[in-house]
């Protein structure tokens, strides 16, 4: 029995540590913890590196709880939007709106960054949606106002587009029919008469104002006259017109 003593030492001693390592582990001494996440950290960090960093491992976090979840992704939407990864910021506002489709904040946020991409549909939901769970949100009303009068003003443009200042059905001179023809033509003409129109009504006195409309009935008459002769180019001629009437810089 007694040479059978120093092996349960052993025993005792191997069994004993195997419990202080337990408890070592259950009180997050080791690295692989799986403890609750916070946003505060992810919130909180210094640069936007470290944002996306910080606030990806609590978003993917099965522990992190939605309300941790919404700051981390809004953190990290901010991030990316200022590092210009905008469709990696809309998939982070996606997801938030997922979780928590009433923030209305998000929804500007994401229909500033449809627009940004060109895509006006979905921004104007978004500010739309934004409005509508926020009345006075002054963001999105005046995003929402603003794109509604560029929608506005795409569609008047596109209603004229490839149509000349006069009408078709009546042109009779070769010019007049090649620029109904010519869609390109066509909104040069449009353009020429509406700068000479603007320039007329903005003109100092009513002597320069004769004066400006005399040159675009001038010009009107050579192209009627030069048209279809060897070497007249009348599409250079129109551009070159509209420059001398806006100037070298434009309008």
């Amino acid at each position: 029995m007694r040479r059978n003593s120093p092996n349960l030492a052993v025993a005792l001693i191997c069994a004993c540590l195997s419990v202080v390592s337990g408890v070592a582990r259950a009180t997050g001494s080791e690295p692989g913890e799986d403890v609750r996440a916070n946003a505060g950290p992810c919130v909180a960090a210094a640069d936007d590196d470290k944002v996306i960093d910080v606030c990806g491992a609590l978003i993917d976090n099965e522990k992190a709880a939605r309300p941790d979840r919404v700051k981390a992704l809004l953190a990290r939407a901010g991030a990316y939007d200022r590092k210009q990864m905008i469709d990696r910021a809309i998939a982070d506002y996606d997801t938030v709106l997922k979780l928590d489709p009433s923030l209305a904040d998000a929804h500007n946020a994401r229909g500033e960054l449809w627009r940004r991409k060109g895509d006006r549909p979905k921004a104007i939901m978004d500010f739309g949606a934004a409005v509508q769970l926020d009345p006075n949100h002054a963001a999105a009303k005046a995003n929402y106002k603003s794109l509604s009068l560029e929608l506005e003003r795409i569609g008047a443009m596109m209603a004229v587009a490839g149509k000349p200042s006069f009408d078709c059905r009546k042109a009779r001179r070769p010019v007049e029919k090649a620029i109904c023809a010519n869609p390109a033509l066509a909104d040069l003409d449009r353009e020429i008469v509406a700068s000479t129109f603007r320039t007329v009504r903005e003109a100092q006195n009513p002597g320069q104002a004769r004066d400006l409309q005399r040159a675009q009935d001038q010009f009107i008459a050579r192209r009627n006259a030069e048209f279809g002769k060897p070497g007249y180019d009348l599409e250079k001629a129109m551009r070159e017109r509209l420059q001398r009437i806006n100037g070298v810089d434009g309008y």
